[in-house]
């Protein structure tokens, strides 16, 4: 689950248009979190964003797969994969990144 700095920036960068974003390095990977709330994570150079009920289906329509940390077992976390060009696209990226914090902060 490793992930490189330079991805990191990357990621940083992407969404400084949005909002303010802390990465907090993690078990070999990153959180990202805004406002104190965990709407993403970093592994192997792969960007995850929180799911429910209400974007699920969007990640699934783009391809998109959970983000599951041991091949060996069957947890899997309310994560899923960022499609590539939503990734490359900071506005569309913002707009993700805003549903999956808003998902976070519900939570409360």
């Amino acid at each position: 689950m490793a992930v490189s700095n330079d991805f990191l920036e990357y990621i940083v960068d992407q969404l400084s248009n949005w909002r303010e974003i802390d990465v907090r390095k993690m078990f070999g990977g990153a959180g990202l979190y805004c406002d104190s709330k965990m709407f993403g994570l970093v592994a192997d150079d792969v960007v995850y964003l929180k799911v429910d009920d209400t974007n699920r289906k969007q990640f699934e329509d783009a391809g998109s797969t959970a983000f599951q940390p041991f091949d060996d077992k069957r947890t899997v976390l309310s994560y899923f994969e960022l499609p590539p060009d939503v990734l490359e696209d900071p506005n569309e990226f913002s707009e993700w990144a805003e549903e999956s914090l808003r998902i976070q902060k519900k939570k409360q």
